[in-house]
């Protein structure tokens, strides 16, 4: 796996508490987080502190699709330009192996590779910006097996779901999430719950108290529970909350969610980044704008739910193979044309190489 097996990966990249970027910047300074990279990457680890979760969350975080060079193969390579696009766009980190990047149709052994060509080139990009992977699956052992593939990447942090497939006591979520201790990178809990097992808000109580958690993004949807997350997180100053429901982003920005980490913004980096800066500015009708033209970009899933719409649309711009891993399958011809046809007004506000 590639450096000593006893020898924690570097963590929170830029992030170490004392040097955490402002909240809420959705872009940076290059330079000046390549300086804050460097400081922490030579401290001892001791003295590295608490990753700050919400300077982790903070702005806008892509969960990226999963380029691939054939259909089930992820590759880095066939990821640059995607990247290079992003970074330009002003997005700040990543998140990778998602629902938006096919994380569970993907075998444990194709996840590392990728996960260190594509941390390397974002890191590259952008003077250090996070990259976050997720490795959730339906069991303890499984998890922590694709944590140790992706470890060699050094991700600024392990992203993980509630178990899979089957129904689970609150007891048994608390000791899964508990297992991923000492694993030299802090977790973040996602909330999906159309995927597994909800966290309710007793259980967000409880998670919010181990400490390796730092934050969760939460996509279900719910106001009442966005809501009880966040009350929960701020009885610690270093537990960051994020949205991932995409048409209640900017809902979640006034109720006090630090950043935001959205599906739409693999198309709409542009319009997402300025999302959050104007309502980080004060800008109301400009972030209401925003949010605006994500949800026509959004409509796409009316023609084709789901990644093989967004690779569709990204392969016809240059900037994506429309490769996906079974069973998913690329969209149709007819499917193709419908996307184009329904975006083509929004061209000017689509991802661009």
């Amino acid at each position: 796996m590639g450096g000593q097996a006893n020898e924690a990966p570097r963590r929170g990249a830029g992030l170490h508490r004392c040097a955490a970027p402002p909240r809420g910047a959705a872009d940076h300074d290059a330079a000046a987080a390549k300086q804050r990279q460097t400081t922490v990457e030579h401290l001892p680890s001791e003295e590295r502190g608490q990753i700050d979760g919400r300077a982790l969350l903070s702005g806008v975080i892509v969960p990226l699709v999963t380029p691939m060079d054939r259909p089930g193969h992820p590759s880095a390579p066939a990821a640059d330009a995607l990247l290079r696009a992003l970074a330009a766009a002003g997005a700040r980190g990543l998140m990778l192996f998602g629902s938006n990047g096919e994380g569970p149709l993907l075998p444990t052994a194709e996840l590392g590779t990728f996960a260190v060509g594509v941390a390397r080139r974002w890191r590259e990009l952008t003077g250090g910006g996070p990259v976050l992977v997720n490795v959730t699956a339906a069991g303890t052992a499984e998890a922590l097996a694709r944590a140790a593939a992706v470890r060699p990447a050094a991700p600024d942090a392990l992203v993980l779901s509630p178990p899979l497939y089957f129904h689970h006591r609150h007891d048994e979520i608390v000791t899964h999430y508990a297992a991923f201790a000492g694993l030299g990178a802090p977790v973040v809990a996602y909330h999906a719950p159309r995927y597994g097992n909800p966290l309710t808000p007793a259980l967000l109580d409880e998670l919010t108290g181990l400490p390796h958690l730092v934050g969760m993004k939460d996509s279900s949807g719910d106001p009442a529970l966005f809501g009880h997350a966040l009350a929960a997180a701020r009885r610690r100053d270093d537990f960051g909350v994020s949205q991932g429901a995409e048409r209640q982003a900017l809902d979640a920005l006034r109720l006090g969610a630090d950043g935001v980490v959205l599906g739409v913004a693999n198309l709409a980096p542009a319009v997402t980044a300025e999302l959050f800066r104007a309502h980080r500015d004060g800008r109301a009708e400009d972030a209401r704008r925003a949010q605006q033209l994500l949800d026509a970009v959004l409509e796409l899933h009316t023609v084709r739910p789901g990644v093989p719409a967004v690779k569709a649309v990204l392969a016809a711009r240059g900037l994506c193979p429309p490769y996906a891993a079974a069973p998913f399958t690329p969209c149709s011809a007819g499917e193709r044309k419908a996307l184009h046809d329904l975006l083509a007004p929004l061209d000017a506000h689509l991802v661009r190489a």
